[in-house]
């Protein structure tokens, strides 16, 4: 009997609520997507060091796994609390007939258990299917070898799922008990008659809320911008925006949810026209809960449109700088100033080229390397960075409180340079005597160096003065690298190095392969060779263009992964959350709707305004939360600066795409759903 009930219930509720089953569905296949890519990348074959890479991008996923069941957790509890109060009049007719509480419970139970198995096993037979998209998808994002690929089923990732989703299950079920035990008869029976009592709130308290909060909104927005190299000086301080962000929020939406219906209702003409007095009655009918999920869901929109627009902004731009950033396959270093070294042969090799010192460990440098150049690094007590800002050093420092003021600043020959920036396709640069040039190209140090340029700041070393030839810095740079990391690079003449103490060596070479393998063998002894460098040499770094490409392509990956997985589940839950809510207040309001049809609202209208209604829930949130996003994006781009900001404008395209794509089609299922309910 009870079996039957619930087996019919949710025939019944399926047809009204398929966005709760298509949410449900839609949860399980991502959660089985993400933790089934470890077993998947297992079958690819893969060097060693992409194969930690993938081993520490699957093992974060899985920490990120237990964050998602907790949103996506939420998310259900959230939706039963609609559900049942959709079928508060259902469940008083049961109490009427003599069904007992208990049994109304378990008629939930049965449901609970039943939704939970048809979600899990769709969902897992969806996930399934995408998981073999996304290996091969992992697979061309690490160019690895797929040789070994065959369709896989991951266990681990099924029985995550089932536990997963078998404790959040748990938990609805206890909390629909709960919720049953305390339901009064009365309630049940006329509670889809009542609406929550419209309280116009007093339009002054409501004007001065919104000043104070947008006031403080703003300081905010300024500390994560204009004022986050003076207000924002340690990691912690980040949280203080944070929080005034979360509570203006909320302020905000309390406040206009007051002044708009005021100010709406003294603009009589568009008040009464067609039906925007009962829609917007019909809003602030529900004001109450819906400040409160308008802040939730507009603070989850504003991590979706930063985590997505940040994660492939990093992954596009990494992408494009390895070409520019890695013009060479590979630059060796070794230190020169090793005197407190007890190993003679290593004191020994600091005078020796890098050539000569490849040449006594047996590496071919002849046959295996070509377009060799080699140079020198130079530091100097003298010349340290605040010697570089002058008399711009104190505004400066007041300004950008974190810098290291002390660092020795590295010193190039002119005709060094130049035989990189030939090499590299760079501009070449020519000097006078006493002219200095500074080559950088991370943003936010040029911007704190071009000050002084711009002053004609001198810098003295050996008893010589040198002047800026430029009045700002020259782009340019030397490590390869896949970001922009020179913060400064001085160019002297030739003859200021004379009596300069050297600091280390630098050779950069490409390598004479024919094909891919080959330069991988190449590759490989040279990181074999440097391994055991404090017993045969100096030698002391190597920096090759094919691992800058696997840490690129990896740590890509590693953030374009995390930021989709969270940005899907974060969008999915806002717009699943506002679309059971408005399905449920259109199953509440099928009376309220018939009365507009009674009393002569034709069909036409009456979609108009329940389009208008669900618009307004829909839009409301997502504009503050694009208002947030832009100065988040901000922040994230000053804090990802290194990784360049070419690709950001792709990036904030691709996110708008997912947005519209899923946020907007919840948006129209939810309003066509709800055209269904109310058509009667």
């Amino acid at each position: 009997m009870l079996f039957k009930l619930s087996l019919k219930n949710i025939e019944r509720s399926f047809k009204d609520y398929a966005i709760y089953f298509f949410t449900l569905i839609l949860g399980v296949a991502i959660f089985y997507v993400f933790n089934a890519i470890e077993s998947q990348t297992v079958l690819l074959n893969a060097t060693t060091s992409t194969a930690q890479i993938i081993n520490l991008m699957t093992n974060m996923l899985s920490g990120v796994s237990v964050f998602v069941s907790f949103i996506l957790g939420f998310l259900i509890i959230y939706a039963s609390r609609f559900l049942i109060k959709r079928r508060n009049k259902e469940f008083g007719i049961y109490l009427t007939l003599g069904m007992s509480k208990r049994k109304i419970s378990m008629i939930l139970f049965i449901e609970t258990i039943m939704i939970g198995l048809i979600s899990l096993i769709i969902g897992l037979g969806i996930g399934i299917i995408l998981s073999q998209l996304m290996s091969i998808l992992v697979a061309n994002m690490f160019e690895a070898d797929m040789t070994k690929f065959s369709f896989i089923l991951s266990k681990s990732a099924c029985l995550k799922c089932l536990i997963y989703f078998g404790i959040m299950y748990l938990l609805v079920m206890i909390f629909n008990t709960v919720n049953i035990s305390k339901c009064k008869l009365i309630d049940l029976l006329h509670g889809n008659k009542k609406s929550e009592r419209i309280k116009l709130k007093n339009p002054l308290l409501c004007t001065t809320i919104f000043i104070i909060s947008a006031s403080a909104l703003g300081f905010a927005y300024y500390m994560v911008t204009g004022g986050i190299t003076t207000m924002l000086d340690s990691a912690d301080k980040i949280f203080i925006p944070i929080i005034i962000g979360i509570i203006t929020t909320f302020l905000i939406f309390w406040s206009l949810s007051g002044l708009m219906l005021k100010i709406v209702m003294k603009q009589k003409k568009f008040y009464y026209k067609g039906l925007n007095s009962f829609t917007l009655r019909q809003i602030s009918s529900k004001v109450n809960t819906t400040v409160f999920s308008m802040t939730i869901i507009c603070l989850m929109l504003f991590i979706t449109i930063c985590v997505l627009s940040s994660s492939l902004s990093i992954k596009n731009s990494m992408t494009a700088n390895l070409e520019e950033l890695a013009p060479v396959d590979v630059q060796l270093s070794k230190f020169v100033n090793l005197d407190t070294a007890n190993n003679e042969n290593i004191i020994a090799d600091t005078k020796l080229s890098i050539t000569d010192t490849l040449k006594q460990n047996h590496f071919d440098v002849n046959n295996k390397l070509k377009d060799i150049t080699e140079f020198n690094i130079y530091k100097t007590e003298e010349v340290t960075f605040k010697d570089t800002l002058g008399d711009k050093l104190n505004s400066i420092s007041a300004k950008y409180r974190l810098l290291r003021y002390d660092k020795l600043e590295i010193i190039v020959k002119i005709s060094d340079y130049n035989r990189i920036a030939k090499l590299y396709g760079k501009k070449q640069y020519n000097l006078k005597d006493n002219e200095y040039i500074i080559i950088a190209d991370y943003d936010s140090m040029i911007e704190v160096r071009n000050i002084a340029l711009k002053d004609n700041t001198p810098i003295t070393f050996n008893n010589t003065t040198y002047y800026p030839k430029y009045k700002e810095c020259k782009d340019g740079f030397i490590d390869l690298s896949s970001n922009h990391i020179n913060a400064g690079i001085i160019l002297v003449p030739d003859n200021a190095t004379d009596l300069l103490p050297l600091e280390y060596k630098v050779m950069l070479a490409n390598y004479n392969a024919a094909d891919k393998e080959e330069r991988i063998n190449i590759d490989e002894e040279l990181l074999a060779f440097t391994e055991n460098t404090w017993d045969i040499s100096s030698l002391t770094a190597i920096n090759s263009k094919l691992s800058i490409a696997e840490s690129s392509i990896g740590l890509g990956a590693l953030v374009t992964f995390i930021g989709l997985y969270l940005g899907i589940i974060f969008l999915i839950s806002s717009a699943a959350i506002l679309a059971l809510k408005e399905l449920s207040e259109s199953s509440d309001n099928k009376e309220r709707f018939r009365m507009l049809r009674k009393i002569g609202a034709d069909e036409r209208l009456i979609h108009k305004a329940l389009f208008r209604q669900i618009a307004i829930f829909f839009t409301f949130p997502l504009i503050i939360a694009i208002i947030h996003s832009i100065f988040g994006i901000m922040f994230c781009n000053y804090i990802l600066e290194t990784f360049g900001n070419e690709q950001l404008l792709p990036s904030i395209i691709m996110t708008s795409s997912f947005i519209i794509i899923i946020y907007g089609g919840y948006f129209l299922i939810t309003y066509f759903c709800s055209k269904n309910i109310l058509k009667d």
